[in-house]
This record gives structure tokens, C-alpha cells and sequence, in this order.
């Protein structure tokens, strides 16, 4: 499957089909930080992943929201995503939480240590090396 990079539904169905991504945080020294998350999404390109609120991440996306996200699969296609991070509260954790769990069942998205991060992607590409050449599409949202 290849996604449109101009379809945020497109992506979504991509990023749920895949089920985790890598996402990159910078320290507050601006060293890259990498991390393997599992990965929902909503109709209108939304990404949720939980973390521990002891992880490295989290004093990174309190510090600077900006993040690169890149899903892929064994096959030929991935998608890169950068966008905005927010670590959710209150109302908006309980909605993000159960749709992260309706992906993930008995995830600890809700659990007592753990945070509910929402990420609103700004810019999109995707790469596909089944095709010849090499097809590369991208899409600023």
C-alpha cells in the first residue's frame, strides 16, 4: 500500500496498517534522540503514541514540541512526518488515551506513569523503492 502524502486519511490508514514508527526528539544539548513507539492515528492524519514520564522524550518534547517521525514496513514504502508533539491532558488525554487503546488493547496509555502524546503532522513525504525509479511524493499540511 501506497499512501498519498496529501490524504491525511491516506497516511492514517498506513501508520494503523504498520502499527509503530520511530520517533526523534533533540536533547537539550541538540543531540538526535531516537526512540521505537507504537503508533495510532486518526482520520485527519493525527498520531498518538504513550511513554513512560520518566523517558528521555518527554523532558525533550517539554522543552522543544518539534519531532520527526519515519513509518515504515519490511517492504518499500515509509513515510517521514514532522510535526508538532503535545503531551495531552485532563479531557484531551481521555479522548487521545482510548483511541490509542482502541489501536493498542491493554495498552498502558491511561495507566499511572504513563503520558498520552498527540502529533499534528505539518509535513509529509513518502517513499516508495518499488517502483522504478524510486517514487517520492510530499505534502505540506
Amino acid at each position: 500500500m501506497t499512501p498519498d502524502p496529501h490524504d491525511p486519511a491516506s497516511i492514517a490508514r498506513f501508520v494503523v496498517a504498520t502499527g509503530c514508527g520511530v520517533i526523534a526528539t533533540a536533547s537539550s544539548d541538540g543531540s538526535p534522540e531516537a526512540a521505537l513507539v507504537g503508533l495510532a492515528a486518526l482520520e485527519d492524519g493525527t498520531l498518538i503514541f504513550n511513554t513512560p514520564d520518566a523517558a528521555r522524550k518527554v523532558e525533550n518534547l517539554r522543552a522543544l514540541r518539534r519531532v520527526a517521525v519515519v513509518i515504515g514496513t519490511a517492504g518499500n514504502v515509509s513515510v517521514q512526518v514532522e510535526g508538532d508533539a503535545t503531551i495531552v491532558e485532563d479531557d484531551e488525554r481521555q479522548h487521545y488515551g482510548h483511541a490509542y487503546e482502541r489501536r493498542f488493547p491493554g495498552s498502558r496509555a491511561l495507566a499511572d506513569g504513563f503520558l498520552v502524546v498527540v502529533v499534528r503532522p505539518s509535513w509529509v513525504r513518502v517513499y516508495d523503492a518499488g517502483q522504478h525509479p524510486a517514487v517520492v511524493r510530499e505534502a505540506d499540511w
